[in-house]
């Protein structure tokens, strides 16, 4: 599962892809492209896993005693209650690892690659180093891998870096040995990671890693290693059984000695102190216990609250701190627009409904966007836009993004004019350039820049357009005579129920903590947003 056996990646001489033999060779010696996961316990192991709780141990063993003191319905009850606990146990680990085996298969991608010459598409988990794998908009990266093409690549990274924001992709140059994968996060890198997602353009990769090799796996790994700490309450317990069955112990002897020395019987002296001892045990108590803890186990199970073991249930209760992810839980994992500046004033977007004032920027956009967005801040223009904005108009001439110029532009052909109209999005600084604004002009232009990016907020300007029909496009952007409109802020907007679940937490004692590795303003903005610099 790692890049044993592919070697180096040698840029310009992979483009056939590896052979079919080849491919069977590596996946037997590495074997299939997933990520670690834990040892499955057979029937015997989950029955010993419930069994060895020391409450449970509590109730076999006076479940054994009374049995052995001819006391047979008490025994009965006793290991009956054991039963219903392994029961429940046994059914709720069975149910979570099949949801979980079925999500797995649900979240497994396919990929196209290339072998003998040939493209077809496999399974994600047949994917081995070496592969030649062809990457477009939609997809997900099966496996680590170097890019060999890259036309217009992006790719969303946020399972790696919590970066909702997509990243660029370039080709590694020609005859180029790579001897090691870089790491996720950065721009206009060759290194493209499994699990991430392509929201643009496309382009073909040479695997380098599969399974626990990748960034992923490592990440998995990770996670395996860690032991599972007995909670609070299985330690107290083990410390409860403990006492008593010292002191059962110890009553038992001492009645067994007294019993022996004062009346001369010491069998009835030893079942005397049996006895005791027995009266001793709290046998309510760890029935009570492990059931109700089995009960609530099942009852979160039907909340589609995925358990394997029941003592989980006394670890939420314990809980004191929350940690959780912000991107794609404490938000959407998506953008939207949030703020417009245009003509010297800031337009704060609430809701569905965009002012008046802003109607040309956004449908401007929009024109600058693919027909089909799926990049997240194209999808954002789209959302904003009325549906209906392309009805008509044909989009004739493409410039895509480049490490030069860091812009789109579109030329759209209107329904029934004369005129091509241009329409070009981007980063601040490319747009400004495009549309030749002085110095002082980019000065108070980098300063709104500044003042949206403290919020959080991503940004793009916008600039439109026109071409006479007829006449031949340019070679570059930068041949259009373009007009500055404004600035774009974009914001991957709050979950519906986060703010409320914040309070609901603080009023509860816990506290809240978002861990991410986004920028820090990006990250205090959502939690200022959400409450959670003062829950």
């Amino acid at each position: 599962m790692s890049d044993t056996g592919a070697g180096p990646a040698v840029i310009g001489k992979a483009a056939l892809g590896i052979t079919s033999d080849v491919a069977a060779r590596r996946l037997a010696a590495d074997g299939p492209n997933e990520l670690p996961t834990a040892m499955e316990r057979n029937f015997g192991r989950l029955v010993w896993d419930v069994v060895r709780e020391p409450m449970l141990l509590l109730l076999v063993g006076a479940g054994t005693v009374n049995f052995l003191l001819s006391e047979p319905l008490d025994a009965v009850i006793l290991m009956l209650t054991v039963v219903v606990v392994i029961g429940i146990s046994i059914y709720q680990e069975r149910k979570t690892e099949n949801a979980l085996a079925a999500l797995r298969d649900l979240s497994s991608p396919r990929a196209l690659v290339i072998r003998d010459g040939v493209t077809f598409r496999i399974a994600g988990r047949d994917v081995v180093c070496g592969d030649v794998v062809l990457l477009s908009e939609g997809d997900r990266v099966p496996a680590d891998a170097v890019l060999l093409e890259s036309v217009n690549l992006a790719v969303d990274e946020s399972a790696l870096t919590g970066e909702s924001v997509p990243v660029r992709k370039t080709a590694a140059s020609q005859d180029t040995v790579l001897e090691h994968m870089g790491r996720p996060g950065g721009d206009a890198t060759p290194w493209v990671f499994s699990g991430t997602l392509v929201v643009k353009g496309h382009g073909t990769a040479v695997v380098q890693a599969t399974g626990s090799g990748t960034e992923l796996g490592l990440i998995g790994r990770a996670l395996r290693s860690i032991e599972t700490e007995r909670t609070p309450l299985q330690r107290e317990i083990g410390r409860i059984v403990g006492v008593v069955a010292v002191a059962g112990a110890g009553a038992a002897v001492a009645v067994l000695v007294i019993y022996g020395l004062t009346r001369g019987n010491w069998l009835e002296g030893a079942l005397a102190g049996i006895a005791t001892a027995m009266a001793m045990l709290p046998e309510e108590f760890p029935v009570v216990l492990t059931v109700f803890l089995a009960l609530g186990a099942w009852r979160m199970s039907r909340r589609n609250v995925l358990t394997r073991r029941p003592p989980v249930i006394e670890t939420l209760g314990s809980a004191t701190v929350v940690c959780v992810d912000k991107t794609g839980t404490l938000t959407m994992n998506s953008m939207t627009v949030r703020s417009i500046r245009t003509d010297g004033a800031v337009h704060v977007i609430e809701g569905d409904r965009v002012p008046e004032a802003c109607g040309e920027i956004i449908r401007i956009g929009r024109l600058a966007a693919p027909v089909e967005p799926f990049d997240p801040m194209d999808r954002a223009f789209s959302e904003r836009c009325d549906r209906r904005v392309l009805d008509g108009w044909t989009l004739v001439r493409e410039y895509p993004l480049t490490e030069s110029v860091l812009a789109v532009t579109h030329a759209w052909r209107p329904p029934g004019s004369a005129e091509f109209t241009i329409a070009t999005k981007g980063a601040p600084e490319a747009v400004a350039r495009l549309c030749q604004l002085d110095g002082e002009q980019r000065d108070l232009l980098m300063g709104e820049v500044e003042a949206a990016t403290s919020d959080g907020q991503r940004v793009l300007a916008v600039a439109s357009g026109t071409f006479p029909a007829g006449s031949e496009f340019p070679g570059e952007q930068s041949g259009f005579d373009l007009r500055f409109l404004g600035l774009v802020g974009l914001l991957d907007p709050v979950r519906p129920g986060v703010v409320v679940a914040i309070e609901e937490c603080a009023r509860a004692g816990l506290r809240t903590v978002m861990i991410t590795g986004d920028y820090p303003g990006t990250a205090m903005a959502i939690a200022r947003e959400i409450g959670l610099d003062h829950a």
